[in-house]
């Protein structure tokens, strides 16, 4: 298993970076938020999940060990797989994720695209004694640094990733600028959750 890389980050694009390990580039699939605190050319270190298909070796990064785990967890059950998990760690915290199993917040799992009503219960039943207590109160959401990309590009590529057409991202994007232009510093999550329930309301 590999448990994380680390080394300078060559490359940042939609979904993937880029790290170099010992003169080798790893292709590690990474959410918005993880992806939006690499800088090409700095150091980093992600916490990484190897999953293993017949036909694809698929490297999975994070940005520490708790969300690490979350994923492996998340990914087990039933009818979700490694793509769904990384969907639901893009639109909340490990510890939003609990809290809202612990809770039961059906909405909450709903605002995943690829989950329905039926879905959440279901998974809300299958993640009951699994994903334990939140370690803290669920913070809100911090705002980030400056991306790779301005922060329109990062969200649309952020809700294409997660499987909207282009032209349903446009329009997601275009409703949430108010918001993010009276930000000093864009918050891409925040953002990115925002746009989410807009979209999931327009369905």
């Amino acid at each position: 298993m590999i448990a994380f890389v680390q080394g300078p980050v060559a490359h940042i694009a939609a979904g993937t970076a880029v790290v170099e390990v010992g003169g080798v580039g790893m292709a590690v699939q990474c959410t918005p938020n993880t992806l939006a605190g690499l800088r090409i050319g700095e150091s980093a270190r992600l916490a990484t999940s190897l999953v293993v298909r017949e036909d694809s070796l698929t490297l999975f990064g994070f940005a520490d060990d708790d969300e690490r785990a979350l994923f492996e967890i998340l990914q087990a059950a039933p009818g979700v797989g490694p793509r769904l998990a990384q969907a639901m760690l893009a639109v909340h915290s490990p510890d939003a994720l609990r809290a809202a199993v612990a809770g039961g917040d059906e909405k909450a799992l709903i605002a995943v695209p690829g989950i329905g009503k039926a879905k959440a219960a279901k998974l809300l039943l299958e993640y009951k004694d699994k994903l334990g207590a939140p370690h803290g109160a669920v913070p809100a959401q911090k705002p980030v640094a400056t991306g790779p990309a301005p922060w329109h590009e990062q969200l649309h590529a952020a809700l294409v990733g997660l499987g909207y057409a282009p032209r349903e991202a446009d329009e997601a994007v275009a409703a949430v600028t108010p918001e993010a232009e009276a930000q000093q510093v864009p918050d891409i999550g925040a953002l990115l959750r925002a746009a989410l329930r807009g979209l999931n309301r327009a369905r």
